[in-house]
């Protein structure tokens, strides 16, 4: 147990060292949440309602999509695979760290905007904080699987980064994180269905979510398991 909290540590510390890591899990989430956050509260005051919940799914959706992936691309593909291997570290725990890690990086960027937002743009805080956040806990465990599912994928930094856009840009634009969904054509609002950021959005910011809302995401999580467990399995035995 001992090896296993000072692996998750390690682990953390070295995604502070990362400057990709740090860029996407706090400088820039935590920048575009300042920044636009003044232009939405300028424009359209009753923003104020849903900007703790757009700023937090836009923050996690993106340290998910596009810093959970580096560690274990650079794992799996490079020279510290071999260590693991040579040391006897099963692979599998690789991917227990950085899920933790990343877990705690996108918790502690979503406390910030929920700290910040009511203090520096009068945001309204969720009115269920217990509810809100076992929510919140459930949707970047989601982010963090499907996150971590292109890190096992995808063999290189460069194709992971195209890969993470293609997550990341289409969540951004048709979730209602920028802008009503229905002022989409409806075809692209359907595509948006297919992300977790459209249910996340809809989850958080309902008085009276419903179970339907939230099966996208369930079923997001276990095909990730499925998926992620079926290759790591295929990586332990090359």
């Amino acid at each position: 147990m001992k090896a296993f909290l000072y692996g998750v540590a390690l682990q953390w510390k070295l995604d502070l060292r990362n400057k990709g890591i740090l860029i996407t899990y706090y400088l820039v989430p935590l920048f575009f949440f300042l920044f636009v956050s003044t232009i939405f509260t300028s424009i359209n005051p009753t923003s104020k309602d849903t900007l703790i919940e757009s700023m937090t799914i836009f923050a996690i959706s993106m340290g998910a999509f596009l810093g959970t992936p580096i560690p274990l691309v650079e794992l799996y593909s490079g020279d510290i695979k071999k260590a693991y291997q040579v040391g006897g570290v099963p692979l599998w725990t690789g991917v227990i760290n950085n899920f933790i890690s990343a877990f705690i990086h996108l918790l502690i960027t979503s406390l910030i905007i929920y700290i910040i937002a009511p203090i520096g743009y009068d945001a309204k805080l969720p009115e269920y904080p217990f509810r809100y956040f076992l929510f919140l806990a459930f949707f970047i465990i989601t982010c963090i699987s499907v996150g971590t599912l292109l890190g096992l994928y995808v063999k290189s930094v460069t194709k992971l980064t195209m890969y993470s856009q293609i997550l990341f840009q289409p969540s951004l634009m048709l979730s209602g994180i920028m802008f009503p969904t229905d002022m989409l054509p409806k075809a692209l609002e359907y595509v948006g269905y297919a992300f977790p950021a459209t249910w996340g959005l809809k989850i958080f910011t309902s008085p009276n979510p419903k179970f339907l809302w939230f099966l996208p995401l369930i079923i997001c999580f276990v095909t990730a398991c499925i998926m992620g467990i079926y290759k790591l399995s295929r990586i332990t035995k090359e």
